[in-house]
């Protein structure tokens, strides 16, 4: 959703980079796109580890994570990624008919109750995996599983589009056929790594290549 659906992610690194260090923690804005993808409790305890050498309480990371909420709804709401409607659509008017499936490391409810409007149809609340959903979020790949069983299909049998080294190692552990956009700062080399099976460099790229390429498939 962040920064694939949504062009959210400069939102979401400024706001955990003030909440962090509103607590006088050390950060950078920038590494906050490297975590993109993951859970809140996830990202509060690695910066816990980092800096106290411990996971923060269960209270902690609601403290936190609701701060961190509180700022990113202050600021603008962000926009429809360019490119994003136009893959959604493609994707769905394939031969085949896939089902279009939300896994996201996210609890943000401003952007989650916009889902509807902005990509109707495609991403019903029954069809959402959610940071609600998972006890054990990106880069471990229960996400992605989950959201295979909502299909009802094997992981092999399932396509994932990411922006994030975190989302694109979840899908690359589930066995899934794992697309990478870089609509971030984060270097192409990153996704590389993180086991990316295709990248496109926009979303618009994504949006003009992957839907004939599956066709041709």
């Amino acid at each position: 959703m962040d920064g694939t659906l949504y062009d959210s992610m400069p939102n979401h690194a400024s706001s955990w980079y003030q909440m962090v260090r509103e607590q006088g923690i050390d950060c950078s804005p920038e590494e906050f796109f490297l975590y993109e993808g993951a859970t809140g409790a996830w990202t509060v305890n690695l910066l816990y580890q980092r800096a106290y050498g411990r996971d923060a309480t269960p209270d902690e990371v609601q403290r936190l994570y609701e701060r961190k909420a509180e700022i990113f709804r202050s600021k603008p709401h962000p926009s429809v990624m360019p490119g994003a409607g136009r893959l959604v659509e493609a994707v769905r008017n394939l031969p085949w008919h896939p089902q279009t499936i939300l896994v996201t490391g996210s609890a943000q409810g401003s952007l989650l109750g916009t889902l509807d409007a902005d990509f109707p149809g495609a991403f019903p609340v029954e069809r959402r995996v959610t940071a609600l959903n998972v006890k054990r979020g990106k880069p471990f790949p229960d996400p992605f599983l989950q959201g295979a069983a909502l299909a009802g299909v094997a992981p092999e049998d399932c396509i994932v589009i990411e922006n994030a080294p975190l989302g694109v190692r979840a899908g690359h552990a589930a066995g899934c056929f794992t697309v990478a956009v870089t609509t971030g700062p984060i270097p192409r080399k990153r996704m590389e790594e993180a086991g990316a099976d295709l990248i496109f460099d926009s979303m618009p790229q994504c949006a003009a290549e992957l839907p004939e390429m599956l066709c041709k498939s």
